[in-house]
């Protein structure tokens, strides 16, 4: 498995996989995050436009996506809870994979963690497969963080160093 960065080529795949994880989420108890067809094909396309989209690849076949910001995220700078430290951070958002194989998660985290040391990454209360995922990767729920564009969300980091 490779992680690179993604392209305008990439992009109906893309669209693909994200069509899978919301129909994933629906079946698996959490019918209300990605509503309305989130992430939007604008989104995706600025992700790629912006460089911070990643995709997990294999002889040419996607198998998982990733939007990974290192300038952080303003949603962020307030939580009702505590974050570990107030370090500089890296975000993980937009997390899907094609559900074609395991793994997907622990691929995203540690490519993420081989570009920084300090992650943060949220998800819906009702997402309990990807809460349950980055519990077993190392991640502490630090509280709840409000999302301008989706509501509240439970808050997680994982930070290499102190």
């Amino acid at each position: 498995m490779t992680v690179r960065k993604a392209t305008f080529a990439d992009l109906e795949e893309i669209l693909k996989i994200y069509e899978g994880a919301r129909s994933f989420m629906r079946k698996s108890g959490n019918p209300t995050q990605w509503q309305g067809g989130y992430p939007y094909p604008e989104i995706v396309r600025a992700d790629i436009e912006s460089s911070v989209l990643h995709v997990i690849e294999e002889d040419g076949e996607l198998y998982g996506v990733f939007a990974f910001i290192t300038s952080g995220d303003p949603d962020y700078a307030n939580i009702d809870g505590a974050w570990l430290n107030d370090l500089p951070y890296a975000v993980i958002h937009r997390v899907a994979s094609a559900g074609k194989r395991g793994g997907m998660l622990r691929v995203c985290v540690e490519y993420c963690l081989s570009k920084a040391s300090n992650l943060k990454i949220d998800t819906h209360e009702d997402n309990i497969p990807m809460q349950n995922g980055l519990e077993r990767l190392g991640f502490v729920r630090c509280g709840k963080v409000y999302l301008v564009r989706a509501g509240e969300r439970i808050a997680y980091q994982l930070c290499k160093e102190q």
